[in-house]
């Protein structure tokens, strides 16, 4: 069983905390959030491959989560375009350093609610991304479109949508649940092909609330045939509290 937390939850620490409280809290997973100073892609990069050798001496699945902020593939404005398709690619690059197998990206969104910006928004989306994954397929690493939360102004708010995304970009799926569970059908999301991983967190189906597991009402029982699971909170007293409650709902599966 894979398990592990986004780096979310210890937010500006170094690689080698995050490695070390990862193996000593037993997840054999991590998801790096590539935000803040640290692990900006590009400022990480500039310092060489040394920094990057410590990722030899833990036995973790490495994932990335590519910058999201200010950043857009949807956006109208084509440098804001043209910037997040670079960083998503220095983000693939750090894969590579990293021996990160899997980088997980936003579809994007708008910023003004028309559904004729929406179509347009949704077309440069499709083409940045498949430009990315284009760039990733030749690096080796796999770049994963992420489900958002039921919001008009997201890409990917649909089990419907999100399966458009990945057909037209030949991408994979990173499948959140807190995000699926505001749609109000989680299952559609669970059915997609070619899921890389899951995002797990809890909310009250309104809101996307990064609520510890069975603090909101997304079923639980929808974890029992999960693997390759990333908890992704804010606190990691509560990743914890999140891991033994998934851990347990595994158990029930088998036994049933």
């Amino acid at each position: 069983m894979k398990i592990g937390f986004s780096t979310l939850s210890l937010f500006m620490k170094s690689f080698e905390e995050w490695l070390e409280t990862a193996s000593s809290d037993g997840f054999n997973m991590m998801e790096i959030l590539c935000e803040g100073p640290n692990t900006w892609p590009r400022i990480a990069l500039s310092f060489g491959k040394e920094p990057f050798q410590i990722f030899e001496s833990y036995d973790i699945d490495i994932t990335l989560h590519a910058p999201t902020i200010d950043q857009n593939p949807a956006s109208l404005n084509p440098g804001i375009r043209e910037e997040t398709l670079i960083q998503i690619k220095e983000t693939i690059d750090m894969a590579v350093e990293t021996g990160a197998k899997v980088i997980t990206t936003h579809p994007g969104l708008i910023h003004r609610l028309e559904d004729r910006v929406r179509g347009m928004g949704k077309e440069y989306s499709i083409e940045t991304l498949t430009e990315a994954n284009q760039y990733a397929n030749d690096q080796g690493v796999i770049l994963s479109v992420e489900n958002m939360p039921n919001r008009y102004a997201y890409f990917c708010n649909t089990a419907q949508e999100h399966s458009y995304f990945i057909k037209e970009c030949g991408m994979h799926a990173t499948v959140d649940l807190g995000h699926a569970n505001t749609n109000g059908d989680v299952g559609s999301f669970l059915a997609l092909k070619n899921i890389s991983y899951y995002h797990l967190s809890d909310n009250n189906g309104e809101k996307d609330q990064h609520l510890s597991l069975g603090e909101g009402n997304l079923n639980l029982n929808l974890l029992k045939g999960l693997d390759n699971v990333i908890i992704e909170l804010n606190n990691y007293e509560n990743v914890l509290k999140s891991k033994e409650i998934f851990i347990n709902y595994r158990k029930d599966a088998h036994v049933q």
